[in-house]
């Protein structure tokens, strides 16, 4: 369902399959009692997508973030990720498939305190399949991109909380993910630390990058081209006009 008042995604591709696609997935954890923390729902999300979900604490956002993240599986449904059906996967499957299709963003970073920020973009590689021999030019690269070529050397205790949050974004970037998805990436910002991340993720949409955040800030949400709310566990399409 198109959203009218925002630009349209720079890059979205029909040709290819949905890199997210959610077919009357829901969870439900056993009990007792048990709780529907997600009820059956319908998700397509395609790729060069700028996608933002939103939703009051306990609504079902973190479920919905750990079933696309492959952290959890679905009790009901079918969720494919880049057209492979995830649910047929073992678990070193899944894992696989994580580390080399999906790059996340938290809020608290999650850097290694003692490792240089190249040390910690590099680490993120062990699991991915990338090469050893190619790691560190490609972790560099990464710091380049997200503008940190000057503070590849700097462990994380000497940046402030937008450089970290760069890194962070180096690290999801170095395996050349399908998606990257973000859980609140601004929550621990600043205002113009906030927005610095900000428009990085804007330039990397508008480089073909899939972009899923998960956000309570209305601001951070407009930046998508369509938002998800979700509700009491029901995920619906937000139009905004």
């Amino acid at each position: 369902m198109p959203v009218t008042g925002r630009p349209a995604s720079l890059h979205p591709d029909a040709t290819t399959p949905p890199v997210i696609e959610l077919r009357q997935v829901g969870l439900t954890y056993s009990g007792p009692p048990p709780v529907e923390a997600l009820k059956p729902c319908e998700l397509v999300i395609r790729r060069g997508e700028f996608v933002t979900v939103v939703g009051p604490s306990g609504s079902g956002k973190s479920t919905f973030l750990n079933i696309v993240g492959l952290l959890d599986a679905p009790t009901a449904g079918t969720f494919l990720l880049d057209g492979i059906d995830t649910g047929k996967l073992g678990d070193g499957d899944r894992t696989s498939l994580r580390g080399r299709r999906i790059g996340f963003v938290f809020q608290s970073f999650h850097l290694l305190p003692h490792r240089s920020s190249l040390e910690n973009v590099i680490l993120a590689m062990v699991y991915s399949g990338v090469p050893r021999s190619q790691r560190r030019e490609r972790a560099r690269e990464a710091l380049v991109r997200v503008g940190l070529e000057h503070r590849i050397d700097a462990a994380p205790t000497r940046l402030s909380g937008g450089e970290r949050q760069r890194v962070a974004i180096a690290r999801a970037l170095v395996a050349r993910p399908s998606l990257l998805l973000c859980d609140e990436p601004t929550g621990n910002l600043d205002t113009s630390n906030a927005q610095t991340v900000l428009t990085l993720l804007d330039d990397l949409h508008a480089e073909g990058m899939t972009v899923v955040v998960i956000t309570h800030d209305p601001q951070t949400a407009a930046r998508g081209s369509r938002t998800v709310a979700i509700r009491d566990g029901v995920l619906e399409e937000q139009v905004v006009a």
